[in-house]
């Protein structure tokens, strides 16, 4: 019996796993597009969203700042994502490479490491944090 139950917790997170890996991605999309409704529905109301300069956005800043272009991400690519699950939470880590227009500026970069908490509401994985450091670019 203990074997049947060990493959239904297994089978579990992994669901979970894709889960969390398909909202990632969802929320590349989101930031990439600015898409209000699509932003708010993958985040928490107490998200705390840390730039790697130092600023810390609430939820609605986070949301503001991408719908208005202030913050425009043209393109984002992601690498070396790793998602860990802890009960109701999820724990990502993923390398961010963004081209940016911000504000209506020449197009940037920018290359982060990024570290992500998803909460589990319900069936729904929503972003609770987010923190991003400052990355080497590769060579």
């Amino acid at each position: 019996m203990s074997f049947i139950a060990a493959i239904t917790v297994s089978a579990q997170k992994i669901s979970d796993k894709d889960a969390v890996t398909a909202s990632a991605e969802k929320l590349r999309l989101a930031m990439e597009s600015g898409e209000k409704l699509a932003l708010e529905s993958l985040i928490l109301p107490e998200l705390t969203y840390g730039h790697s300069g130092g600023h810390i956005d609430d939820a609605t800043e986070f949301v503001e700042k991408l719908v208005s272009k202030k913050s425009d991400f043209v393109k984002i690519d992601i690498t070396n994502q790793t998602v860990n699950i802890v009960g109701n939470t999820a724990i990502v880590r993923q390398h961010f490479y963004a081209t940016t227009a911000d504000a209506g500026k020449a197009p940037g970069d920018v290359t982060l490491d990024i570290l992500l908490v998803w909460a589990k509401v319900k069936n729904d994985w929503k972003l609770l944090a987010r923190q991003a450091v400052k990355s080497e670019k590769k060579k």
